[in-house]
Parts: structure tokens; sequence; C-alpha cells
């Protein structure tokens, strides 16, 4: 009679959890598409930084054209200050130069989790955020800086027989620069952020419509804290966040009638 062969017992250390062992997978791969989009923003500081004089003469050319032909200039307080402009100012256009990189490496690490239907939906959004980003940027470039600048400089004066002049430093003026730009820039992607939410559900195109009174409120308590405070910037904010809403309002209205036609089709997207 044969003895009854001992149960062994699995050694709890001798294999990876298997509900852990995703997780590393996922981590590995966060770390290398971190490493490439830093070293893609390493390369871009580079170059930048080596045309930086060239990219801060093109950031202050709204302001020499408010000065006119020969007029005013720019000065630093600090004997460190126009290096670290320098800096900035390459740091600043790296990260635009290396968005396509860093936006890339993003999709690459997002896009093996999701459907074919919701890559379809996504990509669109990831698409249009820089292009609307630019249009924020270019006209906070090509039609904001400009006319708030030759505002700005009207003030100067005689003020009882002494001269009222603008003198403004190279670091203020270039925080200024990324002050309109952001948040013009930010502000312009109010269309992605809207049809993100009716798409994930939190809210549908009526309650988008009655709120309507509330999001003129918002706009301007937005370009209030986003742009300097005069009413001239503010307004040329406010005004594009209104009418971007309204256009946010015709695109959700498109999206809903395509998602109804895929329904009819029997090819809805359950989300």
């Amino acid at each position: 009679m044969t003895e009854p062969s001992p149960v062994t017992q699995a050694d709890p250390d001798s294999e990876l959890d298997p509900s852990r062992a995703p997780l590393m997978d996922h981590l590995i791969e966060l770390r290398r598409r971190l490493i490439w989009s830093f070293l893609a923003l390493g390369v871009a500081f580079g170059i930048c930084f080596y045309f930086a004089g060239h990219i801060f003469a093109f950031l202050v050319q709204p302001l020499v054209d408010a000065f006119g032909p020969g007029e005013g200039k720019l000065i630093y307080t600090k004997l460190y200050e126009g290096f670290f402009v320098e800096l900035r100012v390459a740091l600043f256009a790296a990260f635009f130069l290396a968005f396509p990189i860093i936006a890339n490496q993003i999709w690459a690490f997002v896009a093996p989790g999701l459907y074919a239907k919701e890559k379809r939906a996504f990509l669109p959004f990831l698409v249009a955020t820089p292009i609307l980003f630019v249009m924020g940027g270019a006209l906070a470039y090509y039609g904001v800086m400009p006319t708030a600048f030759r505002f700005f400089l009207g003030f100067q004066s005689n003020l009882g027989g002494i001269r009222q002049e603008a003198l403004p430093s190279i670091g203020d003026y270039l925080s200024l620069v990324m002050h309109f730009i952001l948040a013009f820039g930010i502000a312009f992607l109010l269309p992605v952020l809207l049809l993100l939410i009716e798409r994930a559900g939190i809210v549908t195109r009526d309650q988008l419509k009655r709120g309507r009174r509330y999001a003129i409120l918002i706009a301007f308590v937005v370009a209030a804290v986003a742009t300097p405070p005069d009413v001239l910037s503010q307004l040329m904010l406010a005004v594009p966040l209104m009418m971007l809403y309204e256009l946010s309002l015709i695109a959700i209205w498109f999206t809903e009638r395509r998602r109804a036609r895929e329904r009819a089709s029997g090819d809805a997207d359950p989300a």
C-alpha cells in the first residue's frame, strides 16, 4: 500500500502576483514614455536656447510696433536678469517645439488601453488641442497685445513738467507676453473641454443652453483674472470665450446627430 504523497504548498515568493504584473508593466511603460518626453524637451531647450535672442526678438515685436520706429527700450535692473530671461524664453519655446513628440508619447501610452471606437472618439480631441491653443496664442500676439500695448503707452505724457515715460524691464515684459499667450491659448481649449464633458455624460446640450447666462458671467470672471487689469484686454478675451461657447453648442449638436445616425444604423457607441 503506497503512502499518500504530501500536499505541496506554493511558495508565496516564487511567483509574482498576477494582479501586480500588469501594474509593473504599466509603470515601466510610463517611465519609458516620460524619458522620451524629457529627452525631447531637453533637445528642444538646447535648440531654443541657441536661438533665444531671435525668439525674444519675435516676442518683443508687438512692443516695438507700439512704440514706433526707433522709439522705446527695454531695460533690466538686475545683472543676472538678461540671462534668466533667455532661459525662460528657451524653456517657453521648447515646450511648443517638443509638444508634438510629448503628445505622441501620451497617445502611445494611452492608446493600447482603448477600444477602436474610443480611439476614434479621443483622437480628434488630441489633434484639436494644439490647433486651438495656437489659434488663441496667435490672437493674443497679433491682435490683443499690439492693441493693449498701444493703450498702455498712451499714458506717456508730461505731468507738471515731468516726463512720464514707459521703461519696461525685459523680465516683466516676458512675463506679460507669456501671460497673454497662455491665457488666450488655454481659453481657446473651451470647446475641447465642453465636448469632453458632454461625451462623458456629465452635462447635456440642453443644460449648457440653459446655463448660457452663467457662462457669460464666468467668461468675464475668467477674463478679469487671466488678463491684465484693464477693460480692453478683458473684453478681448471675454468676447471670444462667449463665441467659443456658442460654437461648442453647435459642435455638440452635430455630434449628437452623428451618434443618433449610428444608433439608427445599429452601430451606436455604448459610451
